[in-house]
């Protein structure tokens, strides 16, 4: 028989998720209680169906998939571990937030007390769509093959070893690249506004660097609506290299960039509402370099 997903919670990453799962036959379930309307329209939209309480949520999913910020993920997994202790359920608990390798150790140790089956897992691309789609799952725990039999219903599952804590890993090494960059790109391209030299800027970029300038064009105004999640997963990041014996320091600042352009008036804007305007990268640079004038 097919499994059933529970996912936990369907926002941006978590209904797409879902929606590949439904197109690919599967029933997916959630528990929306306290959750904003514009997760329950999305959950609505995939096609995710509400379960009255946790107790029916672990009862009625074969594996949970953990998909939220960063800070709420050890509450989730405390919560979950409750419910499956009061009922036996047989789950598989599946950890696939932007989080430390110790953290995810420590939230399988709680999952697996409670006697609950668990997998680490790291997301790494945008929101997967039904059909081709340039998202994977890095996994890692002794029962992430049973996670890995997801491909077979459209998502992109790859298991890199038997230790949890390994795919997390993984996560945090990529996104210090990716979005390590993008919190680069937005301060020096602010501190280059409030300085007065931007349009010199990227006139040298243009000539010395045009595929950095390009990808800063985009990845400048794509980030603003993702940048409140982004601060916690810097954090993240810190800690992880923290614990490798580096330096956290870097991190920490992407960390303070990602809170001051949450904290700006582009924060809190929804991915939805961001997508129906065109914002040039200039607009967005101009505006943070506005919003949060320099101390002293």
């Amino acid at each position: 028989m097919p499994p059933t997903v529970a996912i936990m919670s369907p926002g941006d990453m978590g209904h797409a998720v879902a929606s590949v799962l439904r197109e690919g036959g599967l029933r997916v379930v959630t528990r929306l209680h306290g959750r904003s309307a514009r997760t329950r329209a999305l959950a609505a939209g995939a096609g995710v169906e509400e379960v009255a309480d946790d107790a029916a949520l672990v009862r009625e999913a074969d594996l949970l998939l953990s998909i939220l910020v960063p800070a709420q993920a050890m509450a989730l997994a405390e919560r979950v571990a409750e419910a499956v202790r009061a009922s036996a359920a047989d789950l598989l608990y599946v950890e696939c937030n932007a989080i430390a390798p110790q953290t995810t150790r420590r939230i399988g140790e709680v999952v697996e007390a409670a006697g609950a089956r668990f997998v680490d897992a790291g997301i790494i691309g945008p929101p997967p769509k039904p059909g081709a789609s340039a998202t994977r799952f890095y996994a890692s725990g002794k029962d992430a093959g049973a996670f890995a039999r997801l491909c077979d219903f459209g998502l992109d599952v790859r298991v890199v070893g038997e230790r949890p804590g390994d795919a997390s890993a993984l996560k945090m090494c990529y996104a210090a690249l990716t979005k390590g960059t993008t919190a680069l790109m937005t301060e020096l391209a602010v501190a280059a506004e409030r300085l007065g030299v931007s349009a010199a800027l990227r006139a040298e970029f243009a000539l010395s660097q045009p595929a950095m300038l390009e990808r800063m064009h985009r990845a400048v105004p794509e980030m603003v609506p993702k940048a409140h999640r982004w601060v916690g997963e810097m954090a993240e990041i810190a800690r992880t290299f923290r614990a490798c014996g580096l330096t956290p320091l870097t991190f920490e600042g992407a960390a303070e960039i990602y809170a001051l352009v949450a904290g700006s008036s582009l924060g809190g804007t929804s991915p939805e509402d961001w997508r129906r305007e065109a914002r040039r990268f200039e607009d967005v640079v101009a505006r943070l370099a506005r919003d949060q004038p320099p101390d002293g």
